[in-house]
């Protein structure tokens, strides 16, 4: 019911998020084949990916603040959907922010509607040189991805 309540009301922002899933999940899996899936390095980078594509792609049909707000609610939901352990929840919802605060951040000097993939793809993976090790949940590692160690 809770999907429902965000999705029905937003079809269009659906559709684009579930589109911007798919192809963030595609592109991780292709150039992070060992750790996209788990929680790797290459999960922080699909997390990341998958809100600057939602962003990217519900900027092209809405403004901005409605694009944000809309990514903020589909993925914190996600994550209540699907739930992890906590230290894997705080993981997820931080490269999700990476993600969200990183299109913002580019924003201003570019026109909403002339965003592409790879303005995002290229920068995350340079992200990735400097991704954190999240050990506890204290830890604060703000403006860096994060990943598990699972050794």
């Amino acid at each position: 019911m809770r999907l429902l309540s965000l999705v029905l009301p937003h079809p269009i922002f659906s559709l684009l998020s579930f589109y911007a899933t798919a192809q963030a999940f595609t592109i991780a899996q292709k150039k992070f084949p060992k750790t996209a899936s788990n929680n790797g390095i290459g999960n922080a980078f699909r997390h990341a990916l998958w809100t600057c594509f939602i962003m990217m792609y519900c900027c092209k049909v809405s403004s901005p603040r409605k694009a944000l707000n809309f990514c903020k609610r589909i993925t914190d939901m996600h994550e209540d959907l699907f739930p992890n352990k906590p230290l894997e929840t705080k993981m997820d919802l931080h490269n999700n922010k990476i993600g969200m605060d990183y299109f913002m951040e580019l924003l201003p000097g570019i026109h909403r509607q002339f965003f592409e993939k790879g303005f995002f793809i290229d920068a995350l993976e340079k992200k990735m040189a400097d991704a954190k090790v999240l050990k506890n949940l204290d830890d604060d590692f703000e403006g860096f991805l994060v990943y598990l160690d699972e050794k």
